[in-house]
């Protein structure tokens, strides 16, 4: 008898280890419900996922155009910088000539203006003119 009760009991327990080894198809219908509802979720999750990676790449192409535009503009923003030094470094030379070549220049003509000017004649006075005799 304890024969028969050991083997019963390993007959059920080989059962069993096989049972769990091969898995159970048997799912109940919440948690059926429940894998059903999950493997939606990750369907729109995944939706999304691929409309945000979308988004992003359009995003970085207009960052890095813009980028590229800030680039150009920085150039030639140093490049009008320099040009305007340049500039304003020309424009105080061609002054401090100026002013050097007035300075003889004012030297020279001070004293002819010492010299008197002569006077300027009255202007003539003009005589009325006729008035026409045919108006009235």
């Amino acid at each position: 008898m304890a024969k028969q009760v050991m083997r019963r009991t390993g007959s059920m327990l080989a059962l069993g280890l096989t049972l769990a080894l091969a898995g159970c198809d048997y799912w109940p219908p919440a948690l059926q419900t429940q894998i059903e509802q999950l493997r939606s979720e990750l369907q729109t999750v995944t939706a999304e996922k691929a409309q945000m990676q979308t988004q992003l790449a359009s995003l970085t192409k207009v960052k890095d155009d813009l980028q590229a535009q800030v680039d150009d503009l920085s150039r030639s923003n140093r490049d009008k910088s320099t040009m305007i030094a340049s500039l304003q470094s020309s424009v105080t030379a061609l002054q401090e000539r100026l002013n050097k070549s007035a300075k003889p220049a004012a030297a020279k003509a001070a004293p002819a203006k010492a010299q008197p000017k002569p006077a300027a004649k009255a202007p003539a006075k003009k005589k009325p003119a006729p008035k026409p005799a045919g108006l009235r």
